[in-house]
């Protein structure tokens, strides 16, 4: 604003500006006015209005309280609708925002009620530059600017703005150009960590999920721990690959936090992120296994089970159960086209997914054949397979979470001939560990090892975890 006004008159200067501002909140009393209150007043001694700025602008330039403003930008991203109740009434109102850049600024658009269906209706994508006209800026609750799109506003697509703004691929930073942390930005990177899906409890108190993966750069020598909160699955890619090459549009940079790694970063993103694979399209083609543990079921009709590639790896699937040959047990051997890969996790749907039994084949590797020793287990997403004796009866206690919910912990000591270690089921997966009795020989096929309290290694069973009890006690 003090920019603008010097613009308009050759005789101001930003320090006279000030001591203008100054001396009217004087006048005034103080209390009353804020310094940019007081330049409205101070701009209006002076013959200026500010509602003469109708060309053109850059976001730079945009200020809290702006009328009438036309702006030029490029999606960075489109959030879905969100529906809130007012507090003074039980009416429902509906909002929208798209964040848009020119280059050297971000800023969020909000659309309301009947503009909401706008990007869809208008076939809106990242990269595409958009056109405002008769907007108005107001303040967030971050207290950053955002333009408000209410019914005398026109957005629209266009294929050219007054001044350059760059396309995406020119905006792109990579890991090694991170130096502070960053707004708004789209990032690339390398995945070579499994990503992983996880369930949590939102700010509101609501079930959502949310995407974690390590990004590194090119060489492989530097990477950020990458957290994407509250994302649908139907927003990534259907192929998605250790060692895929990555773009994530809309997120932003902020210090890294020491309890969960040692990196100077770490990457966030939420619902408006936009995951995109930078490799060639991978069809998916059909796929062999061996199914080792049939898991847990879900309570929206799906079955969590674990399998075992010809190449020995293993990987989790998620299958709807109607999908299942009811012949299908621990040890069979299926054909496979998923309807999603994320990583070592496989998603097999009723719409655009099929599962046929297969004959056994021994040459086909099992179980057996991927067993690890104890003295042998590090902390890692990969799941292990042990086989062990129970050394103590297990024990549960209660644990209180962070959102302080309470929930039971089962745990008990198993061994074998190298070391032993503590197995952990939490929540209903404690049941197949409470099942156990001291001196049982076990086979614990899919437990994930983290470190310990004291810094030791220790094996905590998944939905896909299973126990089967080789022998009774000696």
């Amino acid at each position: 604003m003090l920019q603008y006004l010097t613009q308009q008159r050759s005789d101001l200067t930003i320090d006279k500006l000030k001591s203008l501002i100054d001396a009217k909140k004087r006048k005034i009393g103080a209390g009353y006015l804020t310094e940019q209150g007081a330049l409205f007043l101070v701009a209006a001694d002076l013959g200026i209005s500010f509602d003469q700025k109708r060309s053109p602008v850059q976001i730079s330039d945009l200020y809290i309280g702006a009328k009438d403003v036309t702006l030029y930008g490029r999606i960075l991203t489109i959030y879905s609708p969100r529906e809130f109740a007012k507090r003074e009434s039980a009416e429902t109102i509906t909002n929208r925002t798209l964040v848009i850049y020119d280059g050297k600024s971000t800023i969020k658009i909000r659309l309301w009620d009947d503009r909401v269906q706008l990007p869809d209706q208008m076939g809106f994508q990242p990269g595409d530059i958009v056109k405002i006209s008769k907007g108005y800026v107001k303040s967030g609750l971050d207290g950053k600017p955002f333009i408000n799109v209410g019914m005398d506003c026109q957005l629209e697509k266009t294929d050219e703005a007054p001044f350059e703004i760059p396309i995406l691929d020119k905006m792109t930073r990579t890991i090694d150009s991170i130096d502070s942390p960053l707004e708004n930005i789209a990032i690339e990177g390398h995945v070579e960590s499994n990503p992983r899906l996880s369930d949590y409890r939102d700010s509101r108190g609501n079930m959502s999920k949310s995407l974690q993966l390590d990004l590194f750069n090119e060489e492989r020598t530097k990477s950020f721990r990458t957290i994407i909160w509250n994302i649908s699955e139907t927003r990534l890619p259907k192929v998605f690959l250790i060692g895929s090459k990555i773009r994530l549009i809309g997120v932003r940079i902020k210090p890294g936090n020491p309890q969960y790694g040692s990196g100077e970063f770490e990457i966030h993103g939420d619902e408006g992120t936009v995951v995109s694979t930078l490799n060639e399209e991978t069809d998916i083609e059909a796929i062999n296994l061996r199914i080792i543990s049939m898991g847990s079921s879900t309570e929206d009709g799906k079955l969590i089970t674990l399998g075992l590639l010809p190449d020995r790896k293993l990987v989790s699937i998620i299958v709807d159960k109607a999908l299942i040959p009811n012949n299908l047990i621990s040890g069979s051997i299926i054909e496979c086209v998923p309807s999603r890969i994320l990583g070592t996790n496989l998603t097999l749907t009723m719409n655009d997914s099929y599962v046929r039994m297969l004959e056994n084949n021994t040459s086909f590797p099992s179980a057996l054949d991927c067993q690890t020793k104890i003295n042998e287990i590090v902390p890692s997403t990969v799941p292990y397979i042990i086989e062990a004796i129970v050394l103590q009866n297990p024990n549960t206690t209660q644990v209180t979470t962070r959102n302080n919910e309470t929930i039971d912990m089962t745990d008990t000591l198993i061994g074998d001939d190298s070391g032993e270690i503590r197995l952990i089921g939490w929540r209903d997966l404690g049941s197949s560990i409470n099942s156990l009795s001291l001196g049982d020989r076990v086979r614990i096929i899919g437990a994930i090892a983290t470190s310990g309290l004291q810094g030791s290694p220790e094996v905590t069973l998944k939905p896909y975890s299973s126990i089967t009890k080789i022998n009774s006690k000696t």
